[in-house]
């Protein structure tokens, strides 16, 4: 079942989702992303610190200003910058929350922490991030690149010229110009999502004073913060409790001077869930294309390829992409389809809706073939949310059989949370998984328990061919909310 949230939270995901698809997302990543991976933030990170200054962390809420009085006590930065080597080298798990936005196709991240969290997250979901670390990197460009990094604060990698202390960020915008012109640039242009940012987050203020952008340039940017629970909270009295609601209501509102809007969740963990529906609801606009074909049963060749040839191109017109792994007898016509639609009408749709994955042929990197496919396999479906199976047959020592690789796809697909809709109506493997999927519906349908009626009408040899695309268009219609 489709998880629910409040009018607020659904209207920006549907809203985030068409700023993907449109490449204009961005995300801007705070302290409380990494704090659940295990690294420090502000005040733990200070706490030593405000113990060698005869100060108390808890009672501090300006820790820029703390960060600053040891370096005029030291007259030295030396001991910060060592401080975020030693918590900021270890390695660490990223969260899931990490590990979506990197899957996601978002081409522009901004963040004030020092870790590498995203960076990393990035390479493991084979994308080339570009890192700007320093002004000076912002003057190149990485080659192939499909995600910048803008780590405005610094890296740990380069801790002697991280943004820590009051004097930095008072400075920073002679010393950072350029981060800010870019960040003020993104800001105009790409809708942004605030992860990890905190009412105390001592970053906040200063990211925020960044945030001025003349009224009639500002667009919608988003940010997720905990709501103050109503029940008082250890020590409280009910006084108190409402105090708390009542000073978040002031910061809600204050965001809105930025083009921020709050969106309360009940618990952190309710940030994953909503990433998640974030990263459904985009993949369910990709639909992977399995089959192949040797011969075509009791449908003609020509009635065959006409068949795939128009599911593409409607497909394309509805403003989906389409995943195709060239597969044999069925690959071209459903390539063809989807090039007719896309450059009848280049103005409206694009080639990037045409995902083309032709198997390698050639074994490599020590890996058998077989090996290689599954592999192939598995990064191609992973990019959709939708796999449709289509007829399914080879040639074997001079028989037709069921091909055990649009099999090996379905369980991928399955496997990865991808809606399965096979064409039984197409016969071979399309119809053996239908038969499997209706004979099992509590195994297969438990998440969409309508799409069981569905996959049996399109399971009969006997229908329609006329009808065959406009239900598959309609349940992938409904699939995608």
């Amino acid at each position: 079942m489709t998880a629910q949230f409040s009018p607020e939270i659904e209207a920006f995901i549907k809203t985030y989702v068409k700023d993907i698809e449109a490449g204009v997302a961005a995300v801007f990543a705070g302290a409380g992303l990494s704090k659940s991976c295990g690294f420090v933030n502000w005040s733990e990170l200070l706490s030593d610190i405000t113990e060698e200054l005869g100060l108390k962390v808890e009672l501090e809420h300006d820790l820029i200003s703390v960060a600053q009085y040891h370096v005029n006590k030291k007259n030295s930065h030396t001991g910060l910058a060592r401080k975020i080597l030693e918590e900021f080298s270890e390695q660490a798990e990223p969260s899931e929350a990490h590990n979506i936005v990197s899957r996601l196709p978002i081409r522009t991240y901004w963040t004030t922490n020092y870790d590498t969290l995203i960076e990393d997250c990035l390479k493991a979901n084979y994308r080339v991030a570009d890192i700007k670390r320093r002004v000076n990197d912002l003057i190149t460009t990485r080659p192939k690149r499909d995600a910048v990094v803008y780590k405005m604060h610094g890296d740990v990698s380069l801790p002697g010229d991280a943004v820590l202390y009051k004097e930095q960020y008072e400075k920073y915008h002679r010393t950072h110009e350029a981060f800010i012109t870019a960040l003020s640039g993104d800001l105009v242009s790409k809708t942004f999502l605030f992860i990890g940012f905190s009412f105390t987050d001592p970053n906040l203020d200063y990211v925020l004073s960044r945030l001025h952008v003349a009224d009639n340039f500002r667009r919608t940017h988003y940010c997720f913060l905990r709501k103050e629970p109503a029940e008082p909270q250890g020590k409280e009295d009910a006084e108190l409790a409402k105090y708390r609601q009542r000073r978040q209501e002031y910061h809600v509102r204050d965001l809105q001077r930025f083009g921020i809007q709050a969106l309360l969740v009940d618990n952190y963990e309710d940030i994953p869930k909503i990433l998640r529906e974030i990263e459904s609801r985009f993949l369910k606009k990709t639909i992977f294309i399995s089959g192949s074909a040797e011969e075509y049963g009791v449908w003609e060749k020509q009635e065959a390829l006409n068949f795939m040839h128009s599911l593409s191109a409607a497909l394309v017109k509805e403003g989906y992409r389409v995943v195709n792994g060239f597969g044999w007898g069925i690959g071209s016509a459903v390539i063809n389809g989807a090039l007719d639609a896309i450059y009848s009408k280049p103005e409206k749709y694009s080639e990037d809706q045409l995902i083309m994955r032709p198997f390698p042929q050639v074994a490599s990197n020590g890996k058998d073939l077989r090996e290689l496919w599954q592999e192939y396999r598995h990064r191609m479906i992973g990019l959709s949310g939708i796999a449709l199976f289509v007829f399914g047959n080879k040639a074997k020592d001079g028989t037709i059989v069921n091909a055990d690789g649009v099999r090996s796809e379905f369980s991928i697909a399955q496997g990865k949370g991808c809606v399965a809709l096979p064409i039984g109506a197409t016969g071979y493997m399309a119809k053996e998984l239908a038969d499997e999927m209706l004979a099992n519906p509590a195994d297969h349908f438990f998440q969409h328990p309508w799409l069981e009626e569905k996959v049996a009408k399109l399971a009969d040899l006997a229908v329609d061919r006329a009808t065959i695309e406009k239900q598959v268009l309609s349940i992938i219609k409904k699939l995608g909310g």
